[in-house]
C-alpha cells in the first residue's frame, strides 16, 4: 500500500485554517489504496505525529500539539523516522495542506525535494511566486492580464522615511486603497483604508506579518473566483465560477471567509456566455503565467472595462466547504474525486522526473 503524508499546521497565522483543511482531506483520502501518516508542524516549527482529529473546528482555533512525538524527515532520502529511532516508513508521496509562509511559499516544497519525496500541488517556483503579490503582479502583467496599480514599501524604507512613503501611497488612494502585506494568506494584515490620515496604521499593520506592504488601488467590480485543476494528461479543467457577496463588512477578510460571518458565496455565478469565456482563458494565462501544477484558485474582479486580476493561491482553502472544492462540485467533479486526482498528479509528476533523470 502506498503511504502518503498529509503535513498540515505550520508556523503561519493560518495554522488553524491548515488543521481543518488536513481534516476535510484526511476524510477524501480512500484509505483502502493509500496509508495516510499524519505530519503536523507546531506553531513552533516543530514535526510532529499527530492524528487528524475529527472533532476539530476552525472556530475554536484547533493547532497541532507541542508534546507529539516528534519527526524526522529523510534529508537525502530514505525512510521517515520518530525522534525515538522507530522507522514509519518510506513516504511514497507528501499531500501538504499548509497555508502561508513557510508552507504555501515553497518552504516545504524545497524540504521535500530535499528529502526525495514527492508532493501534491505547486512546486518552489510557483509556490514563491503566488505567495508574493508584487512578484505575481508584474507576472500578470507581463500575459497581459489586468491588475489594479500599486505602491510598494520595504521595512527597511518605511524605517528611513515614513513621510516619503505616505506620500507614494497617498497617491495610489482615489478615493480608498488596500494595504496588504507582500506575502500573506487568508487577508491576514490587510486593511481597507477609506482615509489618508488610515494609511499610517495600515502599512505598519501589514509590516508585522512581512518585509514589504502593498498599497493597491481598490477595484471595484463584482468579485469572482474560479478554481484551476491540472489534469493526469496536462490538460486544465477551469470550473464555474463563484460570487462573492459581502454585506455588513468592508471587504471579504478572515471572519467572512472562515467564520461565516457577513459573506455568501453563490455558486454558479451569473455571467454571460462572453464573460465566463474570457474568465476561463484568463484563469488559464494566470494559472501557466507563474508555472502552476496541481492547482490553483485564481480570484479576479468583473468591472464595467473587464476583468481584473487580484491573485492566484496555489494552495487554496480545501475544507469540503471552502472555495475552491465547492467550485468543482458545483462543475461535476466531486470532494473525493479532487483528491484522488491530485494525488494521481503528485505519482505523475515522481515519474515524470524519474524519466528525465534516466
Amino acid at each position: 500500500m502506498q503511504r502518503i503524508a498529509l503535513i498540515y499546521g505550520g508556523e503561519s497565522s493560518e495554522h488553524s485554517v491548515s488543521c481543518v483543511t488536513a481534516l476535510g482531506v484526511f476524510t477524501a483520502i480512500d484509505a483502502t489504496k493509500y496509508e495516510i501518516i499524519p505530519v503536523g508542524i507546531t506553531k513552533t516549527g516543530r514535526f510532529v505525529l499527530e492524528p487528524v482529529n475529527p472533532e476539530w473546528k476552525l472556530q475554536d482555533f484547533p493547532e497541532v500539539s507541542e508534546d507529539s512525538p516528534e519527526l524526522l524527515l529523510p534529508l537525502g532520502g530514505g525512510e521517515l523516522r520518530m525522534a525515538s529511532g522507530i522507522s514509519l516508513g518510506k513516504i511514497h508521496l507528501a499531500f501538504p495542506v499548509l497555508h502561508g509562509p513557510n508552507g504555501e511559499d515553497g518552504s516545504i516544497q524545497g524540504l521535500l525535494q530535499l528529502c526525495k519525496i514527492p508532493y501534491v500541488g505547486n512546486g518552489v517556483m510557483a509556490s514563491a511566486l503566488a505567495m508574493d503579490k508584487v512578484q505575481a503582479k508584474a507576472l500578470f502583467r507581463d500575459v497581459g492580464l489586468a491588475v489594479a496599480s500599486e505602491e510598494v514599501i520595504t521595512k527597511q524604507q518605511w524605517a528611513e522615511s515614513k513621510s516619503d512613503c505616505l506620500t507614494r501611497a497617498k497617491k495610489v488612494m482615489k478615493p480608498d486603497a488596500f494595504v496588504k502585506p507582500s506575502r500573506s494568506g487568508s487577508s491576514v494584515g490587510v486593511s481597507l483604508v477609506m482615509k489618508e490620515k488610515e494609511l499610517e496604521a495600515a502599512i505598519e499593520l501589514a509590516l508585522i506579518h512581512d518585509q514589504t506592504a502593498m498599497i493597491e488601488r481598490r477595484v471595484l467590480g463584482r468579485e469572482i473566483e474560479c478554481s484551476v485543476l491540472e489534469m493526469p494528461n496536462g490538460d486544465l479543467k477551469v470550473s464555474k465560477a463563484g460570487e462573492i457577496l459581502v454585506t455588513g463588512r468592508p471587504f471579504y477578510d478572515y471572519e467572512a471567509k472562515y467564520l461565516g460571518a457577513g459573506a455568501e458565496l453563490v455558486i454558479p455565478a451569473k455571467l454571460s456566455v462572453k464573460d465566463a469565456s474570457s474568465l476561463a482563458k484568463a484563469a488559464k494565462a494566470a494559472f501557466r503565467a507563474l508555472g502552476c501544477k496541481g492547482l490553483a484558485r485564481t480570484d479576479f474582479f468583473l468591472t464595467k472595462k473587464g476583468w481584473v486580476i487580484t491573485e492566484v493561491n496555489t494552495m487554496p482553502g480545501f475544507t469540503p466547504i471552502s472555495m475552491y472544492p465547492a467550485l468543482f462540485e458545483a462543475s461535476g467533479v466531486s470532494y473525493q474525486e479532487l483528491v484522488e486526482i491530485l494525488i494521481q498528479n503528485g505519482f505523475g509528476e515522481q515519474e515524470q522526473a524519474q524519466e528525465v533523470a534516466t
